[in-house]
């Protein structure tokens, strides 16, 4: 855990990786006394509190299972909803030596079959939902159904040791695996436990809607828990409501959570508070200044924005106890983090440029799952690159000096998403957090469109709330008035809906490839 500090500066320069010659993941999320409360699972029809010694026991059960079936290296896909069964199925793989492949209930068949197949998937952990779903395309192993076992020894690994797979969302092309080692689980606690301001402390108890299948459930809310002896709530919505939202959070005596910044806006557009709350932490995407404002008024207490992606995880954070957040400005980079903003040559550079990591970090990927090539793409001499573009700020707000290793991360947009238009570069989250401050505006979506003058144009798809009624005018003008003459969307078109990730973001590569449509279409 992180020490207590009294400054940023005194955590940062305190922090050294403890990543010993011998480290499984397996064992470390375990480590925790029997009668310990691991996971409170809300998923069924009955409350049922499942301690590290049961968690242990329904590990082993698996693990003796598994490695009579595969070896060390070998992958196994995990197809199961937030429950205990799918902490146990990726515990128990690592302790086999094996690498885990969390695989998502709403996939089609279309996305199962491309990660079974780029992994070599021969078995996957689920249940009978999953084993429907995957039909022919990998043998389904089914938990419940396992004889008791006596305990199983782990397998010495290390933690440069592959043992987790994790795709990534394939926003920007077809998914890529990320693989990861043991080191991955250490290389989270810096950046989860500032984003909840010093996660651990007493009658401490998380959850998040997130689905554990993606490295925002896995690694940012159940595999941190476990390993800090943080109780972990397990309660997966079928769609997420403010209502059931608040039920979790009741029933669960939940006092940390991470809402993705879609949750945060609905619970907004419905005027919804959670009562109780010591931390929420948000990543994804740039909340901005308004929904910050919000959380305070909601929940009476600080959001805390993180930054990473499943390549590199939780490297920036805000921390509400420590120090004061920026408007527009996501956090500061986690300790035993590097983040600085490159140029083209690779190193720091003054201004905008380009995201980067410097090689190091735990929660570093170890390379891109058969694809050498994309592994060195990813790379700019000893920076990892994110596809970012951003910029580092003081304290003050000015911009940064680069010596400066206090600076914070204000995140522009993705590198492919930035619009050029006159002249200027524009990023379209900031357009879009200003268009969701609209009372009439349920959701957004803001990218370049081809023109002939000014190169792009800025274009907003805006979803509006039922019975609400706005101008295109009227919202230019709100964003004119808020941002910059230059910025505002020159086009705007009413939608019913938006292309969306399975974890809520707006598929921005879709409405690019809609709106130069259009001008072929004109």
């Amino acid at each position: 855990m992180l020490t207590l500090a009294p400054t940023y500066e005194a955590l940062r320069d305190g922090f050294r990786w403890n990543l010993t010659p011998v480290l499984n993941m397996a064992d470390q999320a375990l480590a925790q006394p029997a009668q310990r409360l691991a996971i409170l699972d809300l998923s069924g029809t009955e409350r049922r509190e499942v301690t590290y010694g049961e968690l242990r026991v329904m590990v082993d059960r698996l693990a003796a299972h598994l490695g009579a079936r595969v070896g060390r290296g070998d992958r196994v896909g995990v197809l199961l909803g937030q429950h205990p069964w799918c902490a146990a199925a990726h515990l128990a793989i690592w302790k086999i030596g094996a690498i885990s492949v969390p695989l998502f209930k709403l996939f089609k068949h279309d996305a199962l079959a491309s990660r079974i197949g780029d992994a070599g998937l021969g078995l996957a952990v689920t249940d009978a939902e999953g084993a429907a779903l995957l039909g022919d395309l990998a043998e389904p192993v089914i938990p419940d159904a396992l004889p008791n076992q006596g305990p199983v020894e782990s397998v010495e690994t290390g933690p440069e040791d592959p043992a987790v797979l994790i795709y990534t969302s394939g926003t920007t092309g077809k998914p890529k695996g990320a693989l990861h080692g043991h080191r991955v689980l250490t290389g989270h606690l810096p950046g989860v436990e500032m984003s909840h301001d010093f996660l651990g402390q007493e009658f401490d108890r998380l959850w998040t809607p997130a689905d554990w299948a993606w490295i925002g459930g896995l690694f940012d809310v159940l595999m941190p828990g476990l390993a800090l002896g943080v109780p972990v709530v397990a309660c997966r919505m079928a769609k997420f409501t403010p209502e059931e939202c608040l039920r979790i959070c009741h029933e669960g005596s939940v006092r940390n959570v991470f809402f993705p910044p879609t949750a945060l806006r609905m619970l907004k557009a419905a005027d919804v508070a959670v009562p109780g709350l010591r931390s929420v932490a948000s990543g994804g995407e740039p909340l901005g200044a308004e929904m910050l404002a919000w959380g305070r008024a909601a929940f009476g207490l600080t959001i805390n924005e993180f930054y990473g992606q499943t390549e590199c995880n939780m490297m920036v954070s805000s921390c509400g106890s420590l120090f004061p957040p920026l408007p527009g400005v996501i956090g500061r980079p986690a300790p035993g983090f590097e983040v600085a903003v490159i140029g083209p040559g690779g190193a720091p550079c003054e201004g905008e440029g380009d995201i980067a990591v410097r090689k190091g970090a735990a929660s570093m990927m170890l390379g891109y799952w058969n694809n050498p090539q994309a592994t060195a793409e990813k790379f700019r001499g000893d920076w990892m690159l994110t596809g970012d573009r951003g910029v580092m700020v003081a304290p003050s707000g000015e911009p940064a000096d680069l010596h400066d290793k206090g600076s914070y991360l204000r995140f522009v947009g993705r590198e492919d998403d930035v619009i050029s238009s006159g002249g200027y570069r524009i990023g379209p989250g900031e357009i879009e957090d200003c268009l969701l401050t609209h009372p009439a505006v349920a959701t957004v979506g803001v990218v370049g469109k081809p023109d002939a003058i000014r190169h792009e144009i800025v274009k907003a798809y805006v979803v509006l709330k039922p019975g609400a009624g706005v101008a295109a005018e009227d919202l230019q003008a709100w964003v004119k008035e808020r941002l910059a003459s230059y910025s505002y969307p020159r086009e705007i078109a009413f939608v019913d809906n938006l292309p969306m990730t399975v974890t809520g973001k707006v598929i921005r590569k879709d409405l690019k490839a809609r709106a130069a449509a259009e001008v072929g279409d004109a």
